[in-house]
């Protein structure tokens, strides 16, 4: 029957799509070497074996890697694009990140810069269980920017920051963070930073009506995270810091399908893994189930540029099958007076991050905090 066979011919072209996802590799190689350079590849990423070494049929049809393009991109510089088999990664995060990157990152030549993805493998993951709607939702802000601060230095005692988070709060920001350097040091322990921080915040919102978040720092084991996120939701907390590179990819990926709280995912390491932050800030981190994705900003302390952080940011939020768009969260090293730029470049969907540049205020803190939130709230044209 006519619509029978043309059902089962999609049915088999969907389901040959799903079987490759394609990963692109920037290599600086000379041009007579390139074709071998990405053959090379081709197997490092999904065999790790010699042609010669592989009697059986279906692993050399179905999972061997296929180079599917060589293109020039400037003089000794090219990108190689290469098909591998997506039942090689398991249905795991960590493995995927392995699949694309795990072998080739040792080379110091080749960078990962680009993934296209078949649906099988995105809807696997399931991306972003909050996302732009549901940060929204628990902080109450609708048309504008989120604000962020952060609970800084290191070293500084439990009493400290839960201080430190009562005058964030009280100026009107919406969401406050653990710096991620703050773990189980003995200045302030986990277990008793949270709880007084948490406290410090809930008392200040039901003062001043307020629906202010606080987000510690989940970081060591999964065991480790899971019992910090445990202890942080029994105390009211609705979202954690984690870094997907410190704590590993599959823990952001379980702890996002376990949904009990929203994630900011932090970029700690992400500059040492030679992948385009685009796709790993943007894309990655969202298909793993970050909702929002902090990142350096252009003219900051680091060296992102603006087209790379624009990347990022479209990456978070642009429309992908059927997953949640995420926050993109531009910091490192941002200022108050910065924000009416930030607020121009990012738009409405977008969380404004500042840091150390409040806590020079020092005696005047509250001032300060004061006008980065007005800054953020200020009439304007938002996107």
């Amino acid at each position: 029957m006519p619509t029978m066979a043309s059902s089962d011919t999609t049915s088999s072209t969907v389901a040959a799509a799903d079987r490759r996802l394609r990963a692109t590799y920037r290599v600086r190689s000379a041009a007579r070497d390139i074709e071998a350079r990405a053959q090379a590849i081709a197997l490092e990423q999904s065999i790790e074996a010699p042609l010669e070494a592989v009697m059986d049929r279906r692993i050399l049809d179905e999972v061997v890697g296929r180079v599917h393009a060589i293109t020039p991109i400037d003089d000794g510089v090219f990108d190689v694009s290469i098909d591998l088999a997506t039942e090689t990664v398991a249905d795991d995060a960590s493995q995927l990140m392995n699949v694309l990157f795990g072998n080739a990152s040792l080379l110091d030549d080749v960078a990962l810069v680009g993934v296209d993805l078949p649906s099988g493998i995105a809807r696997t993951f399931g991306g972003p269980r909050f996302g732009i709607d549901g940060l929204r939702d628990l902080t109450g802000v609708r048309g504008r920017p989120l604000t962020c601060a952060a609970l800084k230095p290191q070293g500084s005692t439990t009493e400290a920051l839960a201080s430190l988070a009562r005058t964030f709060a009280r100026a009107g920001i919406d969401v406050i963070k653990d710096d991620h350097a703050l773990a189980h040091q003995a200045a302030a322990p986990f277990d008793e930073r949270v709880p007084a921080v948490q406290r410090a915040v809930q008392a200040t919102n039901a003062e001043f009506g307020t629906r202010c978040l606080y987000a510690p720092n989940v970081i060591g084991t999964y065991d480790a995270v899971r019992r910090q996120v445990d202890l942080a939701r029994s105390l009211g907390v609705r979202i954690v810091l984690h870094a997907p590179m410190l704590n590993g990819a599959s823990s952001l990926s379980a702890l996002a399908r376990n949904g009990e709280v929203a994630i900011v995912a932090h970029p700690a390491l992400a500059g040492a893994t030679r992948i385009a932050p685009p796709l790993l800030l943007g894309t990655l981190f969202r298909l793993f189930g970050a909702d929002a994705s902090i990142f350096p900003n252009a003219g900051g302390r680091f060296t992102f540029t603006q087209d790379a952080c624009m990347g990022i940011a479209d990456a978070a939020r642009r429309p992908w099958l059927d997953l949640a768009p995420m926050l993109p969260v531009p910091a490192g090293g941002m200022s108050v007076e910065r924000v009416p730029e930030m607020r121009e470049r990012f738009g409405i969907d977008a969380m404004m991050l500042i840091g150390g540049s409040l806590l020079r205020a020092r005696e005047r803190l509250d001032e300060r905090c004061r006008a980065f939130v007005a800054a953020v709230q200020s009439a304007g044209d938002f996107r």
